[in-house]
């Protein structure tokens, strides 16, 4: 009889624990928000080399955006700079905005050099404290992100692309026609 109240009293305790894990899950999984395609883009907070100012995600609100996360010492984001650059000017006169981030810690001086050397003209903004990476999940740099009008990310790409090819610009365009 013992045996069977401890065997009981065993079967009580995992069912207990089972529960309550299931509970905790259900918890835990309506506060994780995983930034992935379809995923509303989270906010951030960056420094705009340009203007000197801050700016946020909102500035860019009912814009389709290639958010770009990079640095001036990743070579495939040197690699992939032009094409940026490029898909920019073809798009100029859009309500396309490219928005580079830098996740660079040192002096905005290093940037402000790249990006006169790469002679981009879209928006740089740099994150020195590099919050921008926790916030998108990222695993390196570089890594983008196309959002819609909406704030919904469409589109995410872990290393460098040619963001200029004719899949790219056509993605972008069709989020520009609202299809």
């Amino acid at each position: 009889m013992n045996q069977i109240k401890r065997q009981w009293g065993l079967v009580a305790g995992i069912v207990l624990l089972l529960g309550g894990g299931v509970a905790f899950a259900a918890r835990l999984r309506d506060e994780i928000v995983f930034v992935q395609p379809g995923s509303r883009a989270p906010q951030f907070t960056a420094k705009n080399i340009a203007t000197d100012s801050v700016v946020t995600l909102d500035a860019y609100r009912g814009k389709v955006v290639l958010l770009n996360i990079w640095a001036t010492w990743c070579a495939p984001c040197r690699t992939e700079m032009p094409s940026i650059e490029r898909l920019h000017q073809r798009l100029q006169g859009t309500d396309f905005r490219v928005v580079a981030v830098s996740v660079d810690v040192g002096d905005e001086q290093v940037v402000e050099d790249f990006v006169r050397e790469m002679g981009l003209t879209f928006d740089v903004l740099q994150d020195r404290s590099t919050a921008i990476q926790q916030i998108y999940q990222t695993t390196g740099v570089p890594e983008s992100f196309v959002i819609d009008r909406d704030g919904v990310i469409v589109k995410k790409e872990i290393g460098d692309r040619l963001w200029d090819s004719p899949i790219n610009e056509t993605l972008v365009r069709r989020l520009l026609d609202g299809r």
